[in-house]
């Protein structure tokens, strides 16, 4: 039981462990993370959550990556899974016994002997402007600096402004911010991000998903561990207590997406899933999917949704554990990100995003792809 909790204070060194939560006769959970600023904040919120449900104690180990390390752009990186890399690693290796990423920047390939085993509440999906002079996306004047290091949202930012200047940056998320008003006019950044490092007041424009839509699993969190240990009762309970079942559904349509596309982290690839309720007061999952030309020259754009049975939404920790409902459902999300990502690969996506996928172009037998719609500007 827990008796008393104290939250840490964290250091600026770049390894080593720092306990966020005391007093517990059990040995500390270690849980791996980043050492950013906002790394450590995602893992310290899911400290605090796994000692409330648990009373366990929490220690933060800090694991530098090969994303922390380069100065390289993601793109020739490999994409944002070079962030979770050495995390798995060190899960793997017995250094900590989960670790915390973004949930956009784990790619989609099953790591053996790992396992996502909780996706806590997921945060606000939405990308934002943060510009100068309280600039909206609309009014920015031709030819502004735009900044942002993703391929997809540089490619919606080109799609809906074919006038703008777009310009590969990387830094955290201070570094960024920092350039506004500089030698940029603005950057585009996730709402979560900022949300959860207190600076919201620096967002000038929320991008909603129709003029960008955001990465598979944006705004969401994953608690990784060995597979081994999710079956224990002692990791296995605490994580299904913070596991919240409409983000996962959601995520795992996206992310199934990404991986039928076979499309990396770093893809011009946009993806948002919703729980919904239908006319008839049925629960339904809706799929919205984007991919995009790298240079914004054309866009291709599908929608689809699917009824689960229930209400998984109101499902409870002990009835996620047996109702076979639960598992139908989860099925169906993932057949839902399927059959969308097959669909969009008949319709031509690999071509105009420039996928591996095998699937040739067969726009003629599935609808057409069009040009760019028009600018995204204010009259």
């Amino acid at each position: 039981m827990l008796t008393h909790c104290r939250q840490s204070r964290l250091d600026n060194s770049s390894g080593g462990a720092q306990t966020v939560s005391v007093s517990s006769s059990t040995p500390p959970l270690r849980l791996g993370t980043r050492g950013s600023d906002l790394a450590l904040t995602q893992s310290t919120t899911v400290a605090r959550s796994l000692t409330a449900a648990t009373g366990r104690e929490v220690e933060l180990v800090r694991i530098r990556t090969e994303g922390d390390r380069s100065t390289a752009s993601l793109a020739s990186l490999g994409g944002t899974g070079v962030f979770a890399a050495a995390l798995r690693e060190a899960l793997l290796a017995g250094e900590c016994d989960i670790a915390v990423h973004s949930l956009k920047d784990l790619p989609t390939a099953p790591t053996p002997g790992l396992s996502i085993g909780a996706l806590p509440g997921r945060a606000d999906h939405r990308d934002v402007l943060c510009a100068r002079d309280g600039l909206t996306l609309a009014e920015l004047p031709d030819g502004a600096r735009v900044g942002t290091g993703s391929p997809r949202r540089a490619a919606q930012l080109r799609l809906a402004r074919p006038d703008l200047t777009v310009v590969d940056i990387r830094g955290n998320v201070g570094t960024r911010l920092a350039r506004v008003g500089t030698d940029l006019d603005a950057v585009v950044l996730a709402r979560a991000g900022l949300d959860r490092l207190g600076l919201l007041e620096r967002v000038t424009d929320a991008l909603d998903t129709d003029v960008m839509l955001p990465a598979p699993g944006q705004g969401a969190l994953a608690v990784e561990c060995r597979t081994e240990d999710l079956r224990e009762d002692a990791l296995g309970d605490p994580l299904r207590q913070i596991d919240h079942v409409p983000t996962r559904l959601a995520v795992l349509a996206e992310r199934a997406v990404l991986r039928t596309l076979e499309a990396g982290c770093a893809a011009p690839v946009g993806a948002h899933a919703r729980l919904g309720t239908g006319d008839d007061g049925t629960s339904v999952l809706e799929l919205s999917v984007g991919v995009f030309a790298p240079d914004g020259s054309r866009e291709l754009r599908r929608s689809r949704g699917v009824e689960l049975p229930g209400h998984p939404e109101r499902a409870t920790v002990i009835a996620r554990g047996t109702a076979k409902a639960q598992d139908v459902a989860l099925t169906l999300a993932v057949d839902l990100g399927v059959g969308l990502a097959e669909q969009l690969l008949a319709d031509g996506a690999a071509e105009i995003a420039g996928l591996p996928a095998a699937e040739p172009s067969r726009a003629e037998e599935g609808g057409t792809v069009g040009p760019a719609p028009r600018p995204y500007r204010s009259a």
